[in-house]
């Protein structure tokens, strides 16, 4: 199938969705109200090492994932680097305007960008859709036909990346060829958009007859195929990360890079 992506699975694939996904977003949070860009900085080198080792995925595919990354950290800092605001100025030139409060500023968006990045991504690519909606049906108690609707909305988007490869062999069959610049643009969404549309209506129709054929109404007592539990893996994965907090905690304070503590 078009897109299927292979992997090996790690300590990270056998954790309990739901209970990553709470302590990601603990995480997030927590972050939020960090300011101090040496300890952004220590924090990324460790979720580097965890990206780059823990992930299961090919050296290729970690490599093209992390570009977005790089493309992430270079506009949220530069932005915020010549065009922002500061009293001690290192260069000025026309509108660009480069001071040390700026500077640290920018590096600081940067490094937070990064962060949420690389965390998504782990989580992204550490995690089953269908054990992460299982998860959420018998850990959090979503309702199954919410969890389940989720759910077969993202399994059709390989199959619309399907049809679209076939729409585009077709057409290249029949020798349609689209004029250049914004008209052709406009007149290739038209071709494409219009079919795909309307095939992936009819299939949420069908899913939807299907879904109310097999009970998914108010009724929550259901029984699962996936059971999934939370196990003392889970308990060691929040220990880590805990520590992992203090430790970047510790370097930061110790070995700071930058000579200032809070950018706000």
């Amino acid at each position: 199938m078009i897109g299927e992506i292979t992997y090996h699975s790690t300590w990270l694939h056998r954790l309990n969705p739901s209970m990553k996904l709470m302590a990601f977003l603990v995480v997030f949070i927590g972050l939020l109200f960090i300011h101090n860009p040496n300890f952004l900085l220590y924090f990324i080198i460790g979720a580097t090492l965890i990206y780059l080792f823990a992930t299961g995925h090919t050296w290729k595919m970690i490599g093209l994932l992390a570009l977005p990354l790089l493309i992430i950290f270079v506009s949220s800092a530069t932005a915020m680097i010549f065009f922002g605001e500061g009293e001690t100025t290192w260069y000025q030139f026309g509108l660009i305007h480069i001071t040390e409060e700026s500077f640290y500023r920018g590096l600081h968006l940067g490094l937070r960008s990064t962060v949420f990045g690389i965390l998504s991504l782990i989580f992204a690519l550490t995690t089953r859709p269908v054990y992460l909606f299982y998860s959420v049906m018998q850990q959090m108690k979503v309702k199954p036909a919410y969890a389940y609707s989720f759910m077969a909305g993202i399994r059709m988007l390989p199959i619309i990346l399907e049809e679209f490869q076939t729409l585009r062999q077709a057409m290249k069959v029949r020798g349609v060829v689209f004029p250049r610049g914004v008209k052709g643009m406009y007149q290739k969404v038209k071709q494409y958009s219009i079919p795909l549309l309307a095939q992936s209506i009819r299939r949420a129709h069908r899913i939807a007859v299907a879904m109310e054929a097999k009970q998914f109404t108010k009724q929550t007592e259901r029984t699962y195929y996936y059971k999934m539990v939370i196990s003392l893996h889970d308990l060691l994965f929040v220990i880590l990360l805990g520590a992992w907090m203090l430790v970047t905690f510790y370097f930061s304070m110790e070995f700071s890079l930058f000579p200032v503590e809070n950018v706000r």
